[in-house]
């Protein structure tokens, strides 16, 4: 079954119920039943697998093959039975490393094959997939979506899913929630499609063959940061993140940083952001400070308002317990009058669709609006540069086109954009030009 809806529409929220998960790990308010398996869905945990949208949430050991390893051991299954299934839940997900690779030294995309493994490894009779392939390159996604059409016919898989066209063979049933109004759409794949399609459509929610307008800028200007040859590894790391690689984010124009998971897009940002030094080559960005061109060595109130950063995992840079503050925080770090501050940070909230959430605490957000508030909280600012790592991830189409007319204003403005993605889409509808990091991991 794909379950679609617009982004905060309760997608996620309905799985964490289906998994027993909801009072577990959520302070909601719930009302009505649900039965999983013909028993409450507490009583059902031990049968369904889910895998959230955040990967790290479910990693706990601190090498591959352990993490995978934890849960059949959990269950008690026989020692002789656990290596073989971990290798093949592994295999199953193309996860490029040996089982002693530390999960701490993994991309973002590599922690979620890993998490899709471990889940895959339990064999549950219901199977939760929360935008799995959200984090991976197009061949991570197509390696996942074989394997899920190998899964025993007995397993029930419940499914979130933005990119619809590449799942549609395996779907028997889809299923169309919008917040309030309950299901809008429930049928087979090419009945909802054909017969409800203006109203998804309405409703925000991708539709196969969703067609994106593309903009594109008259002309780049000069370089604002440039990478030349950097390399750089991590610590305790067993091979660079990234070897002698340049190039250049220039004004007025829109870069795709691509590649495979592991070949460090998100790591090259974060050097081009001055959120991480190189090892070797160098980082410059002499118009944005003429003293001191390295980025890795301005000061942190200086960074918001040259270059704002979005992370792959927003949470990590949230530090305001208010989404309107943490709006409000990177304009007011950069000394922006308050009252310019305020009014900058309500237009972007309603904009990107949070101002109904701004006074939420912003860690309870859905993983598209935690995106979307990462990059309301750096636009406020106003940068002359943005490095955004995945900035559509978890994006309805009503949201995704809403985040490309934003960044091609900000881009017509002369800010340099330089962002990282695995979505095809986004390249067509923004990018200037393609860097490709080429490697695999």
């Amino acid at each position: 079954m794909l379950l679609l809806g617009p982004s905060g529409g309760g997608k996620s929220s309905l799985l964490l119920a289906i998994a027993g998960l909801h009072d577990r790990v959520t302070a909601a308010e719930t009302e009505g039943s649900l039965d999983v398996l013909g028993r409450e869905a507490r009583d059902a945990a031990d049968e369904v697998g889910i895998v959230f949208q955040d990967p790290e949430t479910q990693l706990v050991m601190g090498r591959a093959g352990d993490d995978v390893a934890f849960g059949l051991e959990e269950r008690c299954v026989p020692t002789a039975e656990i290596w073989p299934r971990v290798d093949a839940a592994l295999r199953s997900v193309g996860f490029p490393y040996a089982r002693d690779r530390r999960t701490d030294a993994l991309s973002g995309g590599e922690k979620q094959r890993l998490a899709l493994a471990g889940v895959l490894a339990l064999r549950p009779r219901v199977l939760l997939l929360d935008e799995p392939t959200a984090d991976l390159d197009p061949d991570g996604a197509a390696s996942f979506y074989e394997a899920l059409a190998h899964v025993d016919h007995g397993t029930t898989v419940v499914l979130v899913e933005h990119r619809v066209s590449a799942v549609l063979p395996l779907v028997d049933r889809v299923v169309a929630i919008d917040g309030a109004r309950g299901v809008i759409a429930d049928g087979p794949p090419h009945r909802v499609f054909s017969e409800r399609r203006s109203e998804l459509d309405g409703a925000g929610i991708w539709v196969p063959d969703a067609r994106i307008p593309a903009s594109r800028a008259p002309g780049p200007g000069e370089a604002l940061v440039s990478a030349e040859a950097v390399g750089f590894r991590y610590p305790g790391a067993g091979r660079d993140a990234l070897t002698a690689e340049s190039v250049e984010v220039r004004e007025g124009e829109a870069l795709a940083v691509v590649g495979l998971n592991g070949s460090g897009k998100s790591t090259l940002l974060l050097l081009l952001g001055g959120l991480l030094a190189p090892d070797s080559g160098r980082v410059s960005a002499p118009r944005l400070d003429g003293r001191e061109p390295r980025p890795a060595r301005w000061r942190a109130r200086d960074l918001p308002a040259r270059v704002g950063s979005v992370f792959q995992d927003p949470e990590h840079q949230f530090v305001a317990t208010r989404v309107e503050d943490e709006v409000l925080a990177g304009p007011l770090a950069a000394r922006v009058p308050a009252a310019d501050a305020r009014r900058a940070a309500d237009a972007l909230l309603e904009r990107l669709g949070l101002w109904r959430l701004r006074d939420a605490e912003p860690h309870t957000l859905s993983g598209g609006e935690k995106r979307r508030l990462g990059l309301a909280a750096v636009l406020a600012a106003r940068p002359r540069a943005l490095l955004l790592d995945e900035p559509t991830y978890g994006q309805d189409r009503r949201t995704f086109l809403e985040v490309v007319r934003i960044l091609a204003e900000e881009r017509a403005r002369g800010v340099a954009i330089a962002f990282s993605t695995h979505e095809p889409a986004l390249v067509e509808a923004l990018a200037d030009r393609r860097h490709d990091l080429g490697r695999s991991a």
